[in-house]
């Protein structure tokens, strides 16, 4: 049971020990640094992220806050708008409503104006007709010395005969 294996050996212990603490050594010049830098470029990548993202973050905030703020500001304008153009419409209105007032009230005094001259020129027109009425009854009157029968009925003659003229000239 001799196993060279098993068995130990001093020089192959010293050997192995310096193959071990050189290659600790080439491990660590070629291998352990570029390792341990690499990991450090990571981690600073990696804690740049996060400043970058929360940095990202915080302008999200303030960028909801502007947009949030300008949403209602633009709200508030819109309303104005609104209650600026209700009022305008409620002015414009009222403005037509006296406009048609005043019209409908000139019309009025337009008619009774037209009303008042044609009935002076139609009281006129009867003075007139009366005045040649009474011109007439009193010239028959004079031409002939009638009596009472025969004065009524020569008014009602000249009365026919006014009334077959009058149609057109005056309204009944």
């Amino acid at each position: 049971m001799n196993n060279p294996l098993v068995q130990p050996d001093p020089g192959l212990a010293i050997w192995t020990i310096i193959t071990f603490l050189v290659l600790l050594g080439l491990l660590t010049k070629f291998a352990w640094r570029p390792l341990l830098r690499a990991l450090e470029a990571r981690r600073e990548t990696i804690r740049k992220a996060m400043e970058d993202a929360q940095q990202a973050k915080l302008e999200l905030e303030q960028l909801n806050k502007r947009s949030t703020e300008i949403i209602r500001n633009a709200h508030a304008e819109a309303e104005t708008i609104l209650s600026k153009s209700r009022d305008d419409a409620d002015r414009f209105r009222e403005e037509m409503k006296e406009k048609a007032r005043e019209d409908a009230e000139a019309i009025v005094r337009e008619a009774r104006r037209r009303i008042e001259t044609d009935t002076v020129r139609a009281l006129r027109q009867i003075r007139n007709e009366v005045a040649d009425l009474s011109f007439e009854i009193a010239s028959k009157l004079l031409q002939r010395n009638l009596s009472k029968q025969d004065n009524e009925e020569l008014v009602e003659s000249v009365l026919k005969q006014i009334e077959a003229e009058r149609p057109a000239s005056l309204p009944s």
